[in-house]
């Protein structure tokens, strides 16, 4: 099984190559919308969060883990090991190939579960963009967003810029899936 991350900082447009994938027949997982059903359905993960930030709205405790890094940490040791625990459980499926998107591929060491690692970037003037029509912030809390996360461009095997329109993004990654995947 080959096995494919897809990592990039927010608002680089990670969900668009998603889809592009999808719409040619692969297995894309998304580790944000895993998390998100962790956090409806797991009651050992609800009860933990619950514990520590006193809410289970996202947005509440988006806020708070943007402002707050240790919060963030807190976060993350309840969630990443669950998250791992499910591509591990996929890589032992019987599919040829699977992706898996997040956002924080490099900075939980989740990199390493990976073959290869296709990096989706835009710049920062872009994604400031995208963040305040995408989720309503104001330029400030987009820049917050964007300055808590890395840039790990320079690890990943392929690297998309994502600052043109969509017929350039089919087409980049059109061109990496052939690559991948013909070898």
């Amino acid at each position: 099984m080959l096995k494919v991350g897809i990592t990039g900082n927010i608002a680089s447009g990670k969900s668009q190559v998603e889809n592009i994938i999808k719409k040619l027949g692969y297995i894309v997982f998304d580790l944000d919308i895993i998390s998100h059903k962790l956090l409806e359905n797991n009651s050992d993960v609800k009860a933990l969060i619950l514990k520590e930030f006193n809410t289970l709205d996202r947005k509440i405790i988006g806020n708070i883990i943007f402002n707050n890094k240790e919060k963030k940490e807190k976060l993350e040791k309840i969630i990443h090991p669950k998250l791992k625990e499910f591509c591990i459980n996929e890589f032992n499926k019987d599919n040829k190939v699977v992706f898996i998107s997040g956002a924080l591929l490099y900075e939980s060491s989740f990199d390493s579960l990976f073959d290869k690692i296709i990096y989706v970037d835009a710049n920062k003037d872009l994604r400031i963009e995208r963040l305040i029509k995408r989720n309503n912030l104001t330029k400030e809390e987009a820049l917050l967003r964007i300055n808590s996360q890395q840039n790990n461009k320079s690890k990943a095997d392929f690297i998309i810029e994502n600052n043109s329109d969509l017929n350039k993004l089919e087409a980049k990654v059109n061109s990496i899936l052939h690559e991948l995947i013909c070898k």
